[in-house]
């Protein structure tokens, strides 16, 4: 017997939260009857309605995902804006994005139907590394970015310990290209620890994710995850290693 939530997150329909509101809002069916009380146990042999729709355990599908700018991090928005689930077409199940990136960040962003993968990912308690490179405007000093390294105090808190190296400068047009390391994904993050510093972000994309590069891939361009990358993220999320 499984939790109703996580047999519906399993089954690549939403996150575990998501189900969670499901669940409470009424849009979820066990044996034709409505449940609404979280953490009521299913098993193999009940049937399942989400929203009208009997539940089929997907394949579990891993993608690895350059989101080019002006994308938003979602699979559906009301302003009719294009979301990162526009270019997974052509993929049968059901994709979302793992955690997010803003509408002017590119770079690497994951996608899976696996819902438990996807919590395991963002929970705020597995410190999974995400390294951005921003130009900046300006060109911070040392100083400054040992202020990143320490920790900023935000509007929503202090962030933790980040890494960060100036790449590049443009003295000529007081730009810079600064490489910042985060753990953590408050909302606009590395925007606003740049801004605090003095020295705006003008683009930003990101690199890396854990070990994941987006070498090989242009904008717009995805890859699906080897089982051997879906199994490391799983064991670093899980043990830090």
């Amino acid at each position: 017997m499984e939790r109703l939530q996580k047999v519906i997150a399993q089954a690549g329909v939403a996150s575990r939260r998501k189900a969670e509101e499901l669940i409470t809002e009424g849009k979820v069916k066990v044996n034709g009857q409505v449940v609404t009380e979280l953490g009521t146990k299913v098993s193999m042999t009940d049937k399942i309605e989400v929203e009208g729709i009997p539940l089929v355990e997907e394949e579990k599908k891993y993608f690895l995902f350059y989101k080019p700018r002006g994308v938003i991090s979602a699979v559906k928005d009301d302003k009719n804006r294009k979301v990162v689930t526009d270019f997974f077409k052509h993929v049968s199940q059901r994709v979302y994005p793992v955690g997010r990136l803003d509408y002017d960040t590119t770079g690497l962003l994951l996608l899976s139907n696996d819902g438990e993968f996807t919590q395991l990912l963002t929970h705020p308690s597995h410190e999974i590394n995400k390294t951005y490179v921003a130009k900046v405007k300006g060109v911070p000093l040392r100083e400054a970015l040992k202020k990143l390294e320490r920790g900023i105090v935000l509007e929503d808190g202090k962030t933790a310990p980040a890494k960060a190296k100036l790449q590049s400068a443009d003295r000529s047009k007081n730009t810079a290209i600064v490489e910042i390391t985060i753990h953590e994904g408050k909302n606009r993050q590395v925007r606003r620890m740049l801004e605090a510093i003095g020295h705006p972000v003008l683009k930003l994309k990101r690199e890396k994710f854990a070990f994941l590069e987006l070498r090989g891939l242009n904008a717009g361009e995805y890859r699906e995850l080897t089982p051997h990358e879906v199994k490391r993220l799983k064991v670093l999320a899980q043990t830090g290693q």
